[in-house]
């Protein structure tokens, strides 16, 4: 898995860098860039919100596209901060808890979702355990320890949720969009123990 999304990442940055180095041409900064994703995906959890899932999934998928220039930016243009890095970080978590912010407003406003309240207790697991991966990384990042192990992480996220909802969605009765977040909500649970476990095994093998 860590293979295959190194390569999809190695491909992606590729065809990414005429932007990038655009970007860097007209001066625009990595926290400007941060911004601007910040924005977008607080106006796709806003759609989500009233009902527009469809162009929610979109500005959704656009603000991971955004996300990922302002990193390539500091980095090709020698830019990289602490703060910048702080700050990205910190936006990153403001973009996931509004977008399932967004989506529970919508499955609990909307007259013809199946399970409702499900569906808003799906989303607040997924806030939860997402916001918990970020944390578990951070923190082994903190103890010297690199931790990007697990099925889910942000950009798994941001596609889950962005592909099915621009082409399909809410689907019938919301369940494409419960199914989605019901998975989402697993797989960053399963993650969260993932990277439980990882830094157990590593910490104990540095005690031996």
């Amino acid at each position: 898995m860590q293979v295959v999304r190194a390569a999809v990442q190695r491909a992606y940055h590729s065809a990414t860098m005429p932007l990038t180095d655009r970007l860097i041409r007209i001066g625009v900064g990595p926290n400007a860039i941060t911004t601007i994703g910040a924005g977008v995906v607080v106006a796709s959890a806003v759609a989500f919100g009233f009902g527009r899932v469809r162009l929610g999934g979109l500005l959704l998928l656009l603000s991971g596209v955004i996300d990922t220039l302002d990193g390539q930016v500091a980095r090709t243009a020698g830019q990289a901060t602490l703060f910048g890095a702080f700050y990205d970080s910190t936006l990153d978590r403001v973009g996931d808890g509004a977008t399932f912010i967004g989506i529970a407003v919508f499955l609990l406003t909307t007259a013809d979702v199946r399970f409702p309240v499900l569906g808003a207790v799906l989303c607040m697991i997924a806030i939860l355990s997402s916001l918990l991966v970020s944390y578990a990384r951070a923190r082994a990042e903190g103890l010297g320890l690199e931790c990007k192990v697990g099925v889910v992480q942000r950009a798994e996220r941001i596609l889950l949720i962005g592909i099915p909802t621009m082409f399909i969605g809410p689907g019938p009765e919301a369940l494409v969009l419960l199914a989605v977040i019901g998975i989402l909500a697993l797989g960053s649970t399963i993650t969260v123990v993932q990277r439980f476990h990882y830094v157990r095994r590593v910490t104990a093998t540095e005690r031996n």
